[in-house]
């Protein structure tokens, strides 16, 4: 049976432009929350002030007139699709490629939240300006399946173009998608992951009544604390994560390089609770051992878990729980939020590449401010410096409100 390789991945992040970067930053220890830049934050009189926007603007990137066309989810989306696709040496205009076949081409970008920024700013348009002044592209811009309809059509995919969504764990579910799609030989090629881009007044504020972001406004960098006994909520991010997945006979047949094999997944649901995780994360567990199986593996072949842990009380914790209940105390554990923020519907396609680049490197990233870890943590967390370690197996994490849980294992 067909194996699912990776042969190119792409992001744009708060920690850079794209996946070099993010990944040499984040080894390096650096943070991408900063305080945020936009009038409304004093209009509204918000009690968080800091989030983490991106290290590269859209702007900077994209042509003014296509970025004019695209909500900012769609742009880095775009971005990240681009990269990823030049990186696995397909860098030909809009399904040209000999290699590839584009009915053999499908696409699945998944987004959390969509295009938000898109229909605030078309609906004050209409109130203070009037009909003729809303943009005629603002349902393509706004629908959330914008990101992967954008990406697909850059890419000229015939394959079928998908669009979960499934909150913060959106990206990885995307994998998981693709995953299937190729093991079930209906493409050889799937561009797969996600993005989010809606840091802006609504968002901000809903999350600071469900009272789960970080008010830590005098210390940016410190504000995301995965782990920490100090933590008191994630940092709102946005991104985008990209993965190109192949089925290995097809990789080979056009001599592709291979970064690593997505080797299993695990999908499943907490039927718990609209945003609080079950506390004893047996959905999670659930999740991580579908993903072992799949792969053919025994829960003591995972060796490292990339941790969704996003520095919220109860869900550091309860993911902690998972992890020992389904893999036992052997793996050692990180968690990137403490420096990338929580980039919601691109958090767990970014954190694949970063767990996927871990056993590649053969190094773990260390979690950021992580300085007095919570007894309830009853695991070995990588915090200060990057541990150098040989990986054969990893787990990343990702959990989203409604109870979605997505795990995925990548193996070398």
């Amino acid at each position: 049976m067909t194996d699912v390789v990776v042969t190119g991945y792409g992001a744009t992040t708060p920690l850079g432009g794209d996946a070099a970067s993010t990944w040499e930053n984040l080894l390096a220890g650096k943070s991408g929350v900063r305080p945020i830049t936009g009038e409304w934050v004093e209009r509204f009189e918000l009690p968080v002030k800091i989030a983490s926007q991106l290290a590269v603007d859209p702007s900077e990137v994209l042509p003014r007139v296509q970025a004019r066309r695209m909500d900012r989810a769609e742009q880095v989306a775009v971005i990240a699709a681009r990269e990823a696709w030049a990186h696995a040496g397909l860098a030909v205009e809009k399904g040209e490629d000999p290699k590839v076949d584009p009915i053999r081409l499908a696409v699945v970008v998944g987004t959390g939240i969509g295009g938000a920024v898109t229909l605030l700013d078309q609906d004050d348009l209409l109130e203070t300006a009037g009909l003729r002044k809303v943009s005629p592209l603002t349902v393509p811009m706004l629908m959330p399946n914008g990101p992967a309809a954008m990406v697909g059509l850059e890419l000229g995919a015939q394959g079928g173009v998908h669009s979960p969504a499934s909150a913060c764990a959106t990206g990885a579910e995307a994998m998981a998608w693709a995953y299937r799609l190729l093991k079930a030989d209906e493409v050889d090629v799937v561009v797969a992951g996600g993005a989010e881009a809606c840091i802006t007044g609504i968002t901000v504020a809903g999350f600071v009544q469900a009272r789960t972001l970080s008010q830590r406004n005098d210390a940016p960098e410190q504000a995301s604390r995965p782990f920490d006994t100090g933590r008191d909520g994630f940092v709102l991010g946005e991104g985008a994560g990209i993965m190109v997945l192949e089925r290995s006979e097809f990789a080979a047949a056009r001599g592709a390089t291979v970064y690593g094999r997505l080797a299993g997944i695990g999908l499943t649901s907490d039927g718990y609770h609209i945003t609080a995780p079950d506390p004893e994360g047996t959905g999670q567990a659930r999740a991580m051992l579908a993903a072992v199986r799949t792969a053919g593996l025994e829960p003591s072949d995972v060796d490292h878990v990339n941790c969704h842990a996003t520095s919220t009380t109860v869900g550091d914790v309860g993911e902690a729980k998972a992890v020992r209940k389904a893999l036992g105390d052997r793996p050692v554990l990180t968690a990137p939020k403490g420096a990338l923020g929580h980039l919601v519907g691109g958090a767990g396609a970014v954190e694949a590449m970063i767990a996927m680049l871990s056993i590649r490197e053969g190094i773990i990233p260390a979690t950021l401010n992580l300085e007095n870890k919570d007894p309830g943590v009853e695991l070995d967390v990588v915090s200060g410096e990057p541990r150098k370690m040989d990986i054969g197996a990893a787990v990343n994490n990702s959990f989203g409100f409604g109870g979605h849980n997505a795990s995925l294992l990548f193996t070398k």
